[in-house]
């Protein structure tokens, strides 16, 4: 196979997704990286002691290097937009971590940069690479559950004030809000598990505990008094150090009319005490549900009628070996397939777009009166592109 030489915009935190991708005995090599934070830098080298490897403070100059063939995006949402479109006519292909961007403009901008430089877009979103997720679409596609009508998703984010509400996620500047910074997630798995795309939404949402919460001083940066994640971060009024401006709901709820007649809801509370994705997808014949989403997990399903104690059938799902439930390591490669041969991707681009418009109108709902809002649809030429495999 063709070598493929790789550039990380943002070196560490997620970016050490994009650690994965290096693999010399394959032919794929990171080559560049590009972050403004030197300890990122000084990680970074201490995972490749032996490579050269080149290094920009500055994103720009990184797609400046004519030997740098593609990308991982992996900075603050914020900045999604100006470096995915930028890295697009830089003619890189580029890998974008969720979410695609914090508005639906900036998503439709990089959908068009992607058309207009015919580089390659893959969008981050590895739960499409959970074994739980997989095991469950392949349930549901066997129909053994008949036709799927409805759909909720409860998420218990336990370390919410810990990872959102310390840093630029607390600002609607930055993130628009976590609905659409954390569930474009679930929103995500929730379209591809019941096969279409949010048309309309309604939402409620609260900041309703982190604002109660101690801060930092304003003149302080980064995380302040917060040293990492810790299960003795709880409860949350007992806790310091918080960011200085938190205008971010700190729990979310949404109905999703989709436009395949199906309906769905999605909650979200990042002041739990515990963790967990909760699914449940109800059909014509049966329904299933997950226990656990990555790691040790069942998926129960039930096609007769009986207690929610006795389920029809249970399936273990065993954890797999990296980071996020195993699935980094599958969605790497997934790209590196798809750059270098054209093999088909588990994610979508417009699916990516479709998760960051149903978060953003959930926002705007919840903000507004909590009215219907519309998701404004894409042009059929637009979806056909994406949907042929970015050929055309």
């Amino acid at each position: 196979m063709k070598k493929l030489t790789i550039g990380l915009i943002g070196v560490g935190g997620r970016g050490q997704n994009g650690w994965l991708s290096h693999k010399p005995e394959d032919g794929v090599r990171i080559i560049a990286g590009a972050d403004p934070d030197p300890k990122a830098f000084a990680k970074f080298k201490e995972k490749f002691p032996n490579e050269k490897i080149a290094e920009y403070s500055d994103y720009q100059e990184l797609l400046k290097n004519p030997e740098v063939d593609a990308v991982f995006i992996s900075s603050p949402d914020f900045c999604h937009e100006e470096q995915a479109v930028a890295a697009l006519y830089a003619g890189k292909h580029v890998y974008l971590e969720k979410p695609m961007a914090i508005t639906i403009a900036g998503c439709d901008r990089i959908l068009k940069a992607a058309m207009e430089s015919k580089s390659k877009l893959f969008i981050g979103h590895n739960m499409r690479h959970f074994p739980v997720i997989l095991k469950m679409k392949e349930i549901i596609d066997s129909g053994a559950i008949g036709e799927i009508r409805s759909g909720w998703c409860r998420h218990f984010i336990g370390y919410g004030g810990d990872a959102y509400f310390h840093d630029w996620h607390s600002e609607q500047r930055y993130s628009n809000g976590l609905l659409l910074q954390k569930g474009a997630h679930d929103i995500d798995v929730m379209h591809w598990l019941m096969g279409g795309y949010t048309k309309s939404v309604v939402g409620m949402g609260m900041l309703s505990v982190y604002d109660k919460c101690a801060r930092r001083p304003p003149n302080t940066i980064g995380s302040g008094d917060y040293s990492g994640w810790s299960d003795e971060h709880y409860p949350p009024l007992e806790q310091t150090g918080f960011s200085p401006i938190i205008d971010v709901e700190d729990h979310n709820m949404i109905l999703m009319q989709l436009d395949n007649g199906t309906q769905a809801c999605y909650t979200q509370s990042h002041y739990s005490p515990d963790s967990e994705r909760n699914y449940t997808f109800i059909g014509t014949r049966g329904r299933i549900e997950n226990i656990g989403d990555n790691g040790q997990a069942e998926i129960h399903v039930w096609n007769r009628r009986g207690p929610r104690e006795t389920p029809d059938i249970i399936y273990n799902i065993k954890p797999l070996a990296g980071t996020h439930g195993g699935s980094d390591v599958f969605i790497v490669q997934n790209f590196i397939d798809f750059i270098r041969c054209g093999r088909k991707t588990n994610t979508s681009p417009i699916a990516a777009r479709n998760s960051v418009a149903t978060g953003v109108k959930g926002h705007e709902s919840m903000r507004g009166g909590c009215n219907r809002c519309d998701i404004p649809p894409l042009s059929p030429d637009v979806i056909e592109y994406f949907e042929n495999g970015q050929i055309g």
